[in-house]
Formats: C-alpha cells, structure tokens, sequence
C-alpha cells in the first residue's frame, strides 16, 4: 500500500508519501504545492494539477486528507474548503478512495495527544520514518495525514481479525 497524505491550504497545501512495507511505514516524498495565482479559480486549478502530478509521478494506492475545521472566519474557511475540494477532486479523479481524518485525530494518532502542537507532530513524524532532515510544516503535516491513514487501516485489520483491504473493504 502507498499513502499520500494532503494537508490542503489555499496559499500552501502539503503532500507527503509513505509505502508500506513488512507493516511499516516508509517515507517517499513529502513535499508543498505553493500556489502563485491570484484569482481563486487560478488557486484551485494550480492545487488540482500539482496533486496530479505527484499521483502521476509516485502512484499512490489510496489517500487520506484532513478534514476542514470550524474557525471562526468565515472567508478563511471556505478558502480553506475550496482548497480541499480541488485537492479531493484530484485524488478521486485519479480513481483514489479519500479517507478524511481531523486535526485531532491526526496529532492523537502521530502523538498520541490530540492537542498536540505542530513542532511535536512534526517531530514523532520524523521519529516515525526515520527522517534526519527538517521538514517543512506542510508536509510534516501531510505525513502525519498519511501516518494517520495507515494507523487507522491497522487498527481497523485488527479489530475485525482481518489480513488485509482491498479498495476500503476489510478481508
């Protein structure tokens, strides 16, 4: 199974890639999309291409994306679910199932705390995948996305007794 976490964002949205190998997680890539255009339509059509061009270039198997939160602007929010519809479009244009993890559930997962800050999630994403280098706030957050999705598919073999998922389904 390979992995590709987004953590969407409408001037910056995150990508990170891990394989699954012997029930470990791997890192492949990680990465940022940093959007240049202007005008809103230019935004969501630089974040749909840039996701096709990481699925095209690695083949990832399945995705996982965070979900959109509740903040108190208004225009932020929709920006920011604007941002994840392009990204979301890009995964199931490329026939990808899209789990949806909140930020909670994420830093729970990765930290084992809930209202984990971001330098700790990104620090055990490193731990994790064995990574030496920094990584940039998007995509650590991006991995702990994907970190999160394998976790949960774990978890979810291990409750029903099961070996393994075929598209979402539990065998």
């Amino acid at each position: 199974m390979k992995i590709i976490g987004i953590d969407p964002g409408s001037i910056v949205t995150g990508f990170g890639l891990i394989e699954i190998v012997n029930k470990k997680p791997v890192y492949i890539a990680s990465g940022a999309i940093k959007i240049k255009a202007e005008l809103p339509y230019l935004k969501l059509k630089e974040i749909y291409q840039g996701i096709s061009e990481i699925i095209q270039e690695y083949a990832p198997t399945t995705s996982a994306i965070e979900q959109t939160f509740m903040n108190k602007n208004a225009a932020s929010a929709l920006k920011l679910g604007q941002a994840r519809g392009a990204a979301m479009t890009a995964l199931a244009m490329h026939d990808l199932e899209v789990a949806e993890y909140s930020a909670k559930q994420v830093k729970q997962s990765v930290v084992g705390y809930g209202a984990a800050d971001k330098s700790q999630v990104a620090h055990m994403v490193k731990v994790l995948l064995n990574i030496d280098r920094p990584l940039q706030s998007d995509a650590a957050d991006a991995l702990a996305i994907a970190l999160c999705h394998f976790h949960t598919q774990q978890s979810l073999l291990y409750l029903h007794g099961a070996t393994k998922t075929v598209r979402g389904r539990l065998l």
